[in-house]
């Protein structure tokens, strides 16, 4: 492992990162100045502006920190199916005053970002949607960095345990934002966090964190008694002073207009939960799984929507618990959910 052990968290509260927009410097400090674990997203940056904001969240605190990855995988859609999205969104892009962002597939800059985080050596680097190498994982270690796998089956905390990942953060269906399946094709587990995290702990011997749905003390304390050594937690952040989300997203977690949360793949072509807006009900069953190339074509509608304060035509993820999300600080919403010790 890494020459930082998750084990030894003050807080055993990790903050998740949500990338984005919510994981700001000032975010990931705070919790990690609280005596958790806070995670940069590097998610849709270019590697230039990760590294800015690692440099910056270091500014901020001299506790560990944490970045987070989008494993590249292939796109699961066609041409064609992303045409026919096209086509049925030119509505939405004449409603907004906007034309359809142009739909392309990368890898999320990802060999760029690696050599960053190199480079900056943050404590704790972790991944979503697939994993690095054997060598890349070996590249990081050799750096003294912890590597993290998130994990939404048993057959991928395997994957990721024999490969030689750290440690795994188990992630259930109640995530908000995307799930971390690998196979972008799959649709997402169903099986409850609680049974997953029981199957995945019997079955490796790395440290496990808890993900997915977590919003209240409760809700830690089962997890750690279930013998996970973090619970990573999302949603309840977003509401935060250092949470960089949208006030049209902080409006709508507060809302009740809302009634539920769903998953979707109509905002990015790849699995994602998040409150039920007229977008979804509209259009999630004429979107075709293709990520990045969804997330692309939608992007100026959803910026557009978000510019008018309408949270209709944009992505609100949210976990399952999102109604109990807090305002305050990191620090307060950290002290309302587990003792320090």
């Amino acid at each position: 492992m890494g020459t930082f052990d998750i084990r030894e968290l003050r807080r055993p509260v990790i903050v998740a990162p949500m990338a984005g927009g919510p994981s700001t410097p000032e975010l990931a400090a705070a919790g990690s100045n609280a005596g958790g674990l806070g995670f940069l997203a590097a998610g849709y940056l270019t590697a230039d502006a990760l590294a800015e904001r690692v440099t910056a969240a270091r500014g901020l605190t001299s506790e560990p920190l944490g970045v987070n990855l989008f494993a590249p995988q292939p796109s699961a859609g066609t041409p064609e199916q992303i045409q026919a999205y096209a086509d049925a969104l030119a509505g939405e892009a004449q409603r907004y005053g906007v034309a359809l962002g142009e739909p392309r597939y990368d890898d999320d800059a990802w060999a760029a970002k690696l050599d960053a985080v190199l480079d900056l050596e943050p404590e704790v680097v972790s991944f979503t949607f697939g994993l690095p190498s054997e060598p890349e994982i070996a590249r990081l270690r050799s750096a003294g960095i912890t590597t993290v796998g998130t994990v939404t089956t048993l057959d991928e905390a395997w994957l990721a345990v024999s490969r030689g990942i750290d440690a795994l953060a188990v992630q259930g269906p109640g995530a908000g934002g995307h799930r971390g399946t690998f196979d972008p094709s799959a649709s997402p587990g169903s099986q409850s966090l609680d049974h997953l995290l029981a199957d995945v702990l019997a079955a490796v011997d790395v440290p496990v964190v808890a993900a997915g749905g977590l919003i209240s003390a409760d809700d830690v304390a089962g997890v750690l008694a279930a013998g996970a050594v973090a619970a990573q937690l999302g949603t309840a952040f977003l509401l935060a002073d250092e949470s960089g989300s949208s006030p049209v997203h902080r409006a709508a977690l507060q809302s009740r207009e809302f009634t539920e949360t769903v998953v979707t793949r109509s905002f990015s072509g790849r699995y994602a939960r998040g409150l039920r807006n007229r977008f979804i009900v509209d259009h999630d069953g004429q979107a075709p799984l293709g990520y990045p190339e969804i997330h692309y074509l939608t992007s100026p509608v959803r910026k557009a929507s978000v510019a008018a304060g309408d949270p209709q035509a944009t992505n609100v993820w949210a976990g399952t618990g999102w109604r109990r999300a807090r305002t305050g600080s990191v620090a307060e919403i950290m002290e309302g959910l587990t003792p320090d010790r």
